[in-house]
C-alpha cells in the first residue's frame, strides 16, 4: 500500500501522484491521534485476522510516531498536519476511499477496543443492502467488557431518544465508532461528514434523514490496549451539551416544517 499525505483543503486531500487506479474491495479506515503506543498490536491483529486488506491510518495531527509506525507495517498513511478531530480525520479516509474507488470501509478504532474478528458481521450488514452498519454494544448479543459511568449511560439514553425522534427509528448504540459504510454512503460523507466531537450521532442523523438504510450488528468491544480516552470530563460535558442543543433546535424545525405541509 502506498504512503499518502492529506492536505485538508477542500476536496484536495490525496496527493496527485497518489491517484493510481481504483481498488475496489473493503479498506479499513483507522483514525489515530497520538496511537504509536497502541498501533502496533492493532494492526498486527487486523493483518493475522484479514491478511491482504487495505488499512489507511489518518494521523490526525500526531506529535508522537503514529504515521512512522502505521507506515512500518505496509498501512497507507494519511497524515494531517494538525489535529482536526475524528470527524475531520475520517471525513479524510472518505474521501481517500473515494478517490481509490473503494466498494466499502469499515471504520476501526486504533485503540484495540474493536475486536477484527467482528468486521465479518458489519460488512454482512451491507451485503445484505444497508448502507451504515453500525456494531453495537448494547444489541442484543452485544458486549463491552469495560465500566461505563452511570452518568454516561444516561447521556447516551437522552442521545437514543433524541434520534429516535429525528429519525423514527431507534437504535441502542448511537456512539459507537464501530461502523461499516457502503459506496454510497461514503461518496455523501466525503463531503457532509460532521466535524466537530461526537460526530457519530450527528452522522446517523444525516444518513437516516437523506434517504440511506443504517442498521445495527451486536459487537464486542474491549477496554483500550493503551493510553486514555483524549477528551477531558468538562470538555465532554460541552460536546454533548452542544450536541443536544443543536438536535433538539433540529426537531422544533421538523416538526414546524411538518406542521406547515400538513396546512
Amino acid at each position: 500500500m502506498s504512503d499518502v499525505t492529506a492536505i485538508p483543503e477542500g476536496r484536495e486531500l490525496v496527493s496527485a501522484a497518489n491517484r493510481d487506479a481504483p481498488r475496489g474491495g473493503l479498506l479499513i479506515a483507522i483514525p489515530a491521534f497520538n496511537e504509536a503506543q497502541s498501533l502496533p498490536g492493532t494492526l498486527a491483529e487486523l493483518a493475522a485476522c484479514l491478511p491482504g486488506c487495505d488499512v489507511v491510518v489518518v494521523s490526525d495531527g500526531s506529535r508522537d510516531a503514529t504515521a512512522s509506525v502505521a507506515r512500518s507495517t505496509g498501512a497507507a498513511v494519511l497524515e494531517l498536519p494538525f489535529n482536526l478531530g475524528i470527524g475531520g480525520a475520517l471525513r479524510t479516509a472518505f474521501q481517500y476511499a473515494v478517490l481509490r474507488g473503494y466498494d466499502c470501509a469499515v471504520q476501526f478504532d486504533a485503540d484495540g477496543q474493536h475486536d477484527p474478528r467482528e468486521i465479518t458481521k458489519l460488512v454482512a450488514g451491507l451485503d445484505r443492502g444497508l448502507d451504515l452498519v453500525i456494531g453495537s454494544r448494547f444489541a442484543s448479543g452485544g458486549e463491552v467488557t469495560y465500566p461505563i459511568s452511570a452518568t454516561r449511560l444516561r447521556s447516551m439514553g437522552v442521545l437514543r431518544n433524541l434520534v429516535k425522534a429525528l429519525v423514527g427509528e431507534t437504535f441502542t448504540d448511537t456512539t459507537s465508532g464501530f461502523r461499516a459504510f457502503s459506496r454510497p454512503m461514503l461518496e455523501y460523507f466525503a463531503e457532509t461528514y460532521p466535524v466537530e466531537y461526537l460526530d457519530s450521532v450527528e452522522a446517523l442523523v444525516l444518513a437516516c434523514n437523506a434517504g440511506f438504510a443504517a442498521g445495527e450488528v451486536p459487537v464486542r468491544i474491549r477496554s483500550r490496549s493503551h493510553g486514555a480516552p483524549s477528551t477531558r470530563r468538562v470538555r465532554l460535558a460541552y460536546y454533548y451539551l452542544r450536541l443536544l442543543v443543536v438536535m433538539a433546535t433540529s426537531v422544533r424545525r421538523r416538526r414546524r416544517w411538518r406542521r406547515q405541509a400538513s396546512t
